[in-house]
């Protein structure tokens, strides 16, 4: 990584607050690596538990919400990723503009936690897959039944492991795992589709309900696949830095991401449904892949590619967790901060184990993240598009003394809109109309946006040269 960029430095703080930016010189990702980097975050373990979340939705409201929530969450997923090739520089050093030099730790630190988040979800549902694996090779039992931990532990081991190989040089082993897993994962949904297909029929999916206690209504799918989607809008600058061309950095993201969540959650959807049809029994904790799979009757090559779509999905989750780090210690360099990441990611999978349910923890990881990354990314969308009309200037991003310093390095007034955000979301989700049909998300994102325009217009006046 180092090789091919270009460090930009505080000179008046001895580099505290440097940042990276990439030329255009270095710039190797074509159209093909950054829709195959996208279809591949999304064609993964967790896309497809997130599918099987929302059966409770029915198949056809569930689609629906399916379709509006991720073009509104990857519409702002080609914003920040225009932003990245704009500018070379990663999604939080660019956060720096409208959080400040030193306020930019506060969405440093949340994405951060979401990504760890992210690789442990996926690490987990992987490490249940080499539990079943285990089970089918030695005869452990499968996690979930009396002494199933110890497979399981085993596999978040294992995944481990082939996390720190897949980072262990940067971007481009990144771009490696995609091009390679890309090619399986769609070979294995294609298998998967026919086998659900040969299950059940369309108008059984159709006409399935989810048990009264169960149901979920059309605005809480919104906002559990929100919190979802909106997880890749902070690591898009991350990638599209490294295109050569600006249709990569924003047309191949939505593609890519749109692809991948569709098909993936639609199989995790459909799939679930299925099972419950053909066991009479609807259950959301048996809505991960390994169970399925299993069920299915898929045999071991499908768990194996489980194993590999979380890689696929990790090797995004762990770039963007190395990136936010290097933003918070700046002195930190990317490779020695993913070995950091991947090291804290696995000791995070465990706290299932603990809480003693994976959708219990996920359902509560999902809630956290909902409610901060919405009026973050608001705030920061609104900040270079609106207020600085799409231009950053990238050495006073590292700069103590320039125009993103704003009091003692911190932008008051985007750390006011973020907390504000997340009180308005806590409390648009207690009105009926918009827990039912809506969702809190996005109305939540333009009422910030609005608050955030004026203020700034208010307190920070640019000048005509800022602007």
């Amino acid at each position: 990584m180092e090789n091919i960029v270009e460090r930009v430095n505080d000179v008046q703080q001895e580099s505290k607050y440097q940042i990276e930016v990439v030329a255009p010189k270095h710039r190797h990702m074509s159209n093909w690596d950054m829709f195959a980097t996208w279809i591949g975050a999304n064609a993964n373990n967790g896309t497809w538990y997130v599918g099987g979340v929302l059966a409770a939705c029915g198949l056809l409201t569930a689609l629906k919400v399916i379709v509006a929530s991720s073009a509104l969450s990857y519409l702002c997923l080609s914003l920040v990723g225009f932003m990245g090739y704009k500018t070379g520089a990663a999604t939080m050093s660019l956060i720096r503009g409208s959080f400040g030099v030193r306020g930019s730790y506060v969405p440093s630190f949340v994405n951060l936690t979401q990504y760890i988040g992210w690789t442990a979800v996926n690490t987990f549902i992987a490490a249940t897959s080499v539990s079943y694996l285990l089970h089918d090779l030695v005869g452990w039992p499968v996690y979930g039944k009396p002494g199933g931990a110890k497979g399981l532990i085993l596999g978040i081991i294992v995944m481990s492991v082939l996390h720190l190989l897949s980072v262990s040089v940067g971007q481009r082993s990144v771009q490696m795992i995609e091009r390679i897993g890309i090619i399986l994962v769609i070979l294995f949904v294609l298998w998967e589709t026919v086998v659900v297909f040969q299950t059940v029929s369309m108008h059984d999916l159709l006409t399935w309900r989810a048990p009264t206690h169960l149901h979920m209504t059309a605005g809480a799918g919104m906002d559990t696949l929100a919190a979802f989607n909106l997880s890749w809008v902070t690591a898009g600058a991350d990638f599209t830095r490294f295109t050569r061309k600006r249709s990569g950095a924003t047309g191949m993201p939505f593609l890519g991401a749109f692809t991948g969540l569709f098909w993936f959650a639609f199989i995790g959807l459909a799939a679930t449904i299925s099972i419950a049809i053909t066991s009479g029994a609807y259950d959301p904790n048996n809505s991960d892949p390994s169970t399925i799979a299993s069920r299915l009757g898929l045999g071991a090559l499908a768990l194996l590619v489980i194993v590999l779509t979380s890689m696929t999905a990790n090797a995004v989750n762990l770039l963007a967790a190395g990136s936010a780090l290097s933003n918070i210690f700046p002195r930190i360099r990317l490779r020695p901060a993913l070995w950091a990441v991947t090291i804290i990611a696995t000791l995070v999978t465990l706290i299932p184990l603990v809480m003693g349910s994976f959708l219990d923890a996920f359902t509560a990881f999902l809630d956290y993240i909902g409610m901060v990354l919405g009026p973050m990314i608001s705030v920061m969308l609104v900040d270079f598009y609106w207020r600085h009309h799409q231009h950053y200037d990238v050495n006073e991003l590292a700069s103590s003394k320039g125009q993103y310093w704003y009091h003692h390095g911190i932008n008051w007034i985007a750390l006011l809109c973020w907390v504000l955000g997340v009180v308005i979301y806590l409390l648009l989700k207690q009105l009926p109309w918009i827990a039912t049909f809506t969702g809190a998300t996005f109305i939540d994102m333009v009422i910030i946006a609005v608050i955030y325009m004026v203020l700034m217009r208010i307190c920070y006046p640019l000048t005509a040269k800022q602007g």
